[in-house]
């Protein structure tokens, strides 16, 4: 099998567009190409009237090495690479104990299944509840403005990403393609099989329920258990003969002690009393960069136009996404963050007194409006220096300062652009309805992050708009506070094994823990952290 890269061909061509131009680029005959199968298709829109979509295709052929000698100056061909996953081991039959995964966002879900899988019958502790009472819970804040700390956008069975646009895809680097590998497991569990090649796949909220559950069912299948509403509020260690601390065992919220000495830490992003717990416990953590910011809202009619031109709407490119970036005079950095094409604004705190927002998307992005975080880049030693903890006061400082602004009741401060540009309060909406709910209060929102956030993004509105027609719109809403990022803290653990720097049989892992950014990297995340487990355990029974 060969692999043939940068295969450009129109909107609305046919498979055998795909197999002409196979031909026509290896010089081959039609009966020399036996079959092919589109490894990934991206899309092309630097020509609004000329979009392509850009193949890379696996190619079988008669005589596959012939042709590879006859064009290896060509870089666009070479030998397909092997994206198959092989577990890197299997538990024995007579395991006397278990590891334990605590949270069950897309690291503990795939550190979970694949630690069953391999036979290790994991048992997963979620402090949330399982999905589907957990979305009620969520819509509970959304249309009643009632919080469940335990259940909510950023606590429960799925992770953060349940609520999001459900992105397939990450800049991580990925040697091994375990990237494949969560790919296939979620089409395994429900996701349409174009994930497995379009250049930017996600699945959406909805889709994403499903596909959890059945992921759930399939860990219980093969041994795994899952307890929800089972929040772990202490990690017991004991120090071992060679002088080092060693993970025993866990407590939760009940009082119940469950022991291990494997214990995979997937909490997310936001649990941050767990933060605090282990930086009791002396487990090593340090604060990290992250971004805060506002949510933006446009039509998405307008991103369309801007990114597709005449194309604009045509259903095989579906809505338009973007990506931007602004270096400001002032140093900071100001990029956009989580953008959901024809989606909606979703209320995401996790603590009663404060206001968070987040993006999410349905598998169709077929709302009104397009929306994106406009974050500014922070450092702990510029922004928030003092202890690991640091960060988590500085966004819980924000997060109740939009509290504040909204009116104290779960409603988000918000203001039109124009009026945040000219520094004026807004009066009310012009051609942008917000999709925040319960709500929406306009204000003056020069107030809601700090000076230089402020600045920056003032700056940057009008330079997005020389890349996006239109993106600095009077009547386009913004919306604050975006804060949760990624994870302000970091659970350092050691590059070989995965374990924590200073506590032996400790994985932090995923977003939590500071090693990933979306759902996709988190996942992997998961995969090699299990992979490290599954070997430590096997290590020590042959001791």
């Amino acid at each position: 099998m060969l692999r043939l890269t940068e295969i450009k061909l129109p909107l609305g061509h046919s498979d055998d567009d795909i197999k002409a131009a196979i031909i026509r680029r290896l010089g081959i005959s039609a009966d020399e190409l036996l079959s092919h199968a589109v490894f990934k298709r991206g899309t092309d829109a630097r020509k609004h009237n000329a979009i392509m979509y850009s193949y890379t295709l696996d190619v079988a052929l008669r005589d596959e090495a012939a042709i590879l000698e006859r064009c290896k100056s060509d870089p666009h061909l070479r030998v397909a690479p092997d994206t198959s996953y092989r577990f890197v081991t299997h538990a024995p039959h007579n395991l006397s104990s278990r590891p334990i995964v605590v949270g069950m966002g897309p690291a503990g879900i795939f550190a979970g299944l694949l630690l069953a899988q391999m036979g290790f019958r994991p048992l997963i502790l979620e402090r949330g509840k399982a999905v589907r009472e957990r979305t009620s819970d969520t819509w509970g804040l959304w249309r009643q403005g009632v919080l469940n700390p335990e259940s909510n956008v950023q606590f429960g069975e799925g992770g953060a990403g349940t609520f999001s646009d459900g992105k397939l895809y990450s800049q991580i680097k990925d040697p091994r393609f375990l990237g494949r590998k969560v790919l296939e497991e979620f089409v395994k569990a429900g996701a349409p099989e174009e994930i497995l090649y379009v250049s930017h796949p996600h699945i959406g909220t909805f889709k994403l329920v499903g596909m959890v559950e059945k992921m759930r069912a399939t860990i219980q299948s093969l041994g795994g258990e899952i307890r929800f509403e089972s929040r772990v509020d202490d990690i017991e260690t004991t120090e071992g003969p060679d002088g080092a601390r060693h993970v025993t065992g866990v407590v939760l919220a009940s009082g119940e002690r469950m022991a291990t000495d494997h214990l995979v830490l997937a909490v997310g992003h936001s649990a941050r009393d767990t933060f605090e717990m282990i930086q009791r416990r002396g487990i090593y953590i340090e604060a990290k960069p992250f971004s805060i910011g506002l949510r933006i809202e446009h039509p998405q009619s307008l991103i369309d136009a801007a990114r597709y031109g005449r194309n604009a709407g045509n259903p095989q490119l579906g809505a338009a996404d973007y990506k931007l970036v602004h270096h400001a005079k002032n140093g900071r950095t100001v990029y956009s963050f989580c953008m959901c094409p024809g989606g909606t604004v979703v209320a995401a705190t996790s603590e009663p007194g404060r206001v968070v927002t987040n993006g999410m998307s349905q598998y169709s992005r077929n709302e009104r409006n397009a929306n994106s975080g406009i974050v500014v880049g922070i450092t702990p030693e510029q922004d928030y220096p003092g202890d690991a903890l640091a960060g988590i006061e500085f966004q819980r400082r924000w997060e109740s300062r939009a509290f504040e602004l909204g009116g104290k009741n779960y409603c988000a401060p918000g203001q039109l652009v124009g009026d945040f540009l000219a520094g004026r309060p807004s009066a009310k909406f012009g051609e942008v309805l917000p999709s925040y709910t319960p709500g929406v209060h306009l204000t003056d929102l020069s107030t809601a992050l700090p000076d230089y956030a402020i600045e920056a993004i003032r700056e940057a509105l009008p330079a997005f708009a020389k890349q996006i027609k239109g993106y600095d719109m009077a009547d386009a809403v913004l919306t604050g506070v975006e804060t949760r990022t990624s994870s302000p803290i970091r659970i350092r653990r050691n590059r070989d094994d995965y374990q924590s720097i200073n506590t032996h049989g400790l994985y932090p892992s995923g977003e939590g823990a500071g090693y990933a950014g979306g759902i996709l990297s988190a996942a992997v995340d998961g995969i090699e952290v299990a992979e490290a487990v599954a070997l430590s355990i096997m290590r020590t029974i042959k001791k």
